[in-house]
């Protein structure tokens, strides 16, 4: 009796991993069958390939993500492969996480360096990306990025460096495996999963900012006027904003909700140790929503679609953003 293969679908949106030179700096030109050709031989995988878009990650969009996670739903395979570039990698990861309903592992990966430059590493991060969602112990995780031969969770992967192999971190927890000699290793169990939200695209408007020295609050004001459903401000240490910053929020949250997460990129927002005006107890005590451990650009992305979705707020960030 032959031993049936997984089938793992790859959909592709563009970035660097499928850039070429071109008048001006490199562009997105490869397809998604054209970035498989030289992985698929020796495989013990079914590959399908389609391409998605070839845009820039920074041009990304909810409504783009929508239309992939449409297309990963539609492929009903073994393993979804998300190829995309890094700079807005880890919020596409985070969607997934969010809104992905299944056991199917879900893999988001690309490059740092083009297919044109000395030792590109997009084959080997797409055929690690392969070997992490064919693999049965990835069912039930989730979305994972897998960069530089390690897998890392959606929750807590961030892009920290700008241009090295090596640019993706989970701080503080560290990666969830590695691959080695083609094998894909675990180091710790599997988080529960969290209900899901329907990956519905937001259509109204949610800034991030972040709050820095003689912040005035004018910013916040601004935007609020300008009509924003929502805001997501990055706050000093765990949580924290100047006082004129602080009578900005309470204003804002008459009409608006605020999440408050922490720029230092490590580390969660506190509740209650500080008591000074702007502090988080402050902000607690006005009706400002704590993003936990969540990063400020994961905190947009599920204020985003808490807000598509109808859904409660406070209760929704608790639930995700505490450990």
């Amino acid at each position: 009796m032959p031993i049936s293969r997984p089938l793992v679908a790859v959909g592709s949106l563009g970035g660097t991993i499928t850039m070429s030179p071109a008048t001006g700096g490199v562009v997105s030109t490869l397809s998604a069958e054209e970035l498989l050709r030289e992985l698929t031989s020796g495989l013990a995988m079914d590959v399908r390939a389609t391409t998605l878009s070839m845009i820039s990650s920074a041009s990304l969009d909810l409504a783009a993500l929508v239309r992939c996670h449409r297309w990963a739903v539609e492929q009903a395979a073994d393993g979804i492969v998300v190829v995309q570039g890094t700079d807005t990698l880890e919020e596409t990861a985070y969607f997934f996480e969010l809104t992905w309903p299944s056991e199917v592992p879900v893999v988001v990966t690309g490059a740092m360096r083009h297919p044109s430059l000395p030792s590109a590493d997009g084959p080997a991060n797409l055929l690690g990306a392969l070997t992490v969602a064919a693999a049965a112990t990835s069912r039930g995780r989730g979305a994972q990025v897998v960069l530089n031969d390690e897998i890392h969770q959606a929750r807590w992967v961030h892009k920290a460096h700008t241009s090295r192999l090596d640019a993706f971190a989970s701080a503080p927890a560290g990666p969830a495996g590695l691959i080695a000699e083609d094998a894909v290793h675990y180091f710790h169990l599997a988080d529960p999963r969290q209900p899901t939200l329907d990956p519905t695209a937001f259509t109204g408007t949610v800034p991030l900012f972040e709050a820095g020295l003689d912040d005035s609050g004018t910013l916040l004001d601004t935007v609020v006027a300008a009509g924003a459903a929502g805001v997501v401000i990055a706050a000093t240490g765990a949580g924290h904003v100047s006082e004129r910053l602080a009578d900005a929020i309470e204003r804002a949250l008459t009409s608006i909700p605020v999440v408050i997460a922490s720029r230092t990129g490590a580390g969660t927002t506190f509740r209650h140790t500080y008591g000074s005006r702007g502090s988080e107890s402050d902000l607690i005590a006005m009706g400002v929503t704590m993003a936990g451990w969540l990063s400020p650009r994961k905190a947009r992305i599920l204020l985003m679609l808490l807000l598509a979705n109808g859904a409660e707020i406070e209760p929704e960030f608790r639930r995700r953003g505490e450990l």
